[in-house]
């Protein structure tokens, strides 16, 4: 198993949908390890495959508390959302130590398909619930923050974009060929 980069608000990759998955093989089941190992090692409880840089309708969740339950949603569709909304403090692995409190609805039912390509129902309450929306918007192209006002999201952004410009400066600084003569420039 290999743990995948995750990309970083606001990568425009993240802003695009993906597509479905139409072969069900090795590779996918390759792929659906390795996202879960990220996920696990990030840590989160839920990861997207557009945030891999994977512009397909795959998604893996474990809101477990002993972290041993990993779930595969694969083409996941929202057939059920309850009325009842409810208020929940959300982060995204791509938006690393931003949490602010989202509105969704409080219960959801999907459909989806494992890695043999067999379709199957999943209901959801609580964290499942919000995590199940919050993966699948993935796929959408949507980020939580989309759902927040637009001066919360700009100020995010910039504090994101400045947090990335910091962490190039100290990497370039670290860099063991930029003070030798004749290194790579």
């Amino acid at each position: 198993m290999a743990q995948l980069t995750i990309l970083r608000y606001p990568d425009p990759r993240l802003m695009k949908p993906s597509e479905p998955v139409e072969v069900f093989d090795d590779a996918l089941k390759k792929l659906v390890e390795d996202m879960g190992e990220t996920m696990y090692k990030a840590p989160g409880v839920g990861l997207a495959a557009p945030q891999v840089n994977v512009r397909r309708r795959i998604i893996v969740v474990d809101t477990s508390e002993k972290r041993d339950n990993l779930m595969v949603l694969i083409n996941p569709e929202i057939i059920s959302l309850s009325e009842e909304r409810k208020i929940y403090e959300e982060g995204c692995l791509s938006l690393p130590h931003i949490y602010e409190k989202v509105e969704r609805p409080a219960q959801v039912k999907v459909k989806a398909q494992d890695v043999h390509g067999n379709w199957f129902e999943l209901e959801g309450d609580g964290l499942l619930a919000v995590c199940l929306q919050h993966e699948i918007d993935h796929l959408k192209g949507t980020v939580f923050v989309d759902y927040l006002s637009p001066m919360k999201r700009n100020r995010i952004k910039t504090k994101l974009l400045k947090e990335e410009r910091e962490l190039k400066k100290v990497a370039s600084t670290k860099s063991p060929d930029r003070n030798k003569k004749g290194g790579k420039r």
